[in-house]
């Protein structure tokens, strides 16, 4: 089986105050596919430009993720993105937005990605999501990405693709901002009766929260005494959640195995932030990932002890 993606690959210049980077590889289906290809075969599907290097191409290709339908338009540049933290990482100005090909990105996928067991909708126009989605009918899980800019001049196109996904994953403001609900627990409820079997609330430097039928389940981000880029960590996590699912073909999509998913997207994007764009990510193991999934639980777990309240 495989998991097929669907978003941007970009570069992205990135300043922080732990130094900055220039042209670094980056977008949603380069960070979601990085951590995905940990868990299953990635097909991802994306335009790029003549100035797409060979090391990028090293790169998108790390861990055997499949690249055939990553599209290289001639004469073309590709989507470029400049950015600035400030000094506590959770702030951002964007300076400079290039969408160059990825303006005029139609997806063209092959036979092979339509097969895809597993989706995953990065952040596109939503029009685009739902004919990707329309072309992968066999997928038992799709999920699903956006972002404010969608939900306030494409609501209702928007609210057309929520209702053909399994997941949404967007992080708590956009839930509110998308169902006019006062907290992300509402929003995730409201969601809930339009279709979608779960949803993620993300809450950056304080973790996830996962809603469904059965009940809700959070994880607090894992404690890092240094965040030196945020960059890309929301499609890793996306990555880790969604390709951890990929990988339990057999395993009913249940409120028990989105949980495990949490908690593996939650470990993965730790890594993600602690140094730029792609930089650590690439060179992460699966040994590293197990150590950290299994200290989050340790973190988390706790006994209730005797009743000691006061009526």
């Amino acid at each position: 089986m495989s998991l097929t993606v669907v978003g941007s690959i970009a570069y992205d210049s990135v300043k922080t105050p732990f130094g900055e980077r220039d042209r670094m590889l980056g977008g949603a289906a380069t960070h979601f596919a990085l951590a995905a290809s940990f868990f299953d075969e990635v097909r991802v599907v994306g335009p790029v430009g003549d100035d797409f290097d060979d090391a990028s191409w090293e790169v998108l290709r790390t861990r055997g993720i499949v690249t055939d339908d990553v599209e290289q338009v001639a004469g073309g540049k590709t989507f470029f993105w400049k950015g600035e933290y400030h000094d506590n990482v959770n702030s951002r100005e964007t300076l400079v937005t290039e969408l160059n090909v990825f303006e005029h990105f139609e997806p063209k996928l092959s036979d092979a990605s339509r097969a895809c067991d597993v989706l995953f909708l990065a952040n596109i126009q939503p029009d685009l999501q739902r004919r990707v989605r329309e072309q992968c009918q066999g997928a038992r899980f799709v999920a699903m990405d956006s972002m404010d800019l969608w939900i306030n001049i494409a609501h209702s196109s928007l609210m057309q693709t929520i209702r053909s996904v399994d997941c949404v994953i967007l992080n708590d403001e956009e839930l509110e901002l998308l169902t006019g609900k006062p907290t992300s627990a509402a929003a995730a409820r409201e969601i809930l009766s339009w279709g979608p079997t779960a949803v993620v609330a993300k809450q950056g430097k304080y973790g996830a929260a996962l809603f469904t039928a059965e009940g809700v389940f959070a994880l607090p981000a894992y404690p890092l005494e240094h965040v030196i880029d945020p960059t890309g960590a929301g499609d890793t996590f996306a990555g880790g959640f969604v390709g951890y699912i990929a990988a339990h073909p057999d395993e009913e999509v249940s409120h028990e195995l989105l949980s495990r998913a949490l908690a593996y997207g939650t470990a993965i994007a730790s890594f993600n932030v602690e140094e730029f764009g792609t930089e650590r990510v690439v060179r992460l193991t699966a040994e590293e990932i197990a150590a950290r999934v299994e200290r989050l639980q340790r973190m988390t777990a706790f006994s209730a002890g005797p009743l000691a309240l006061r009526g």
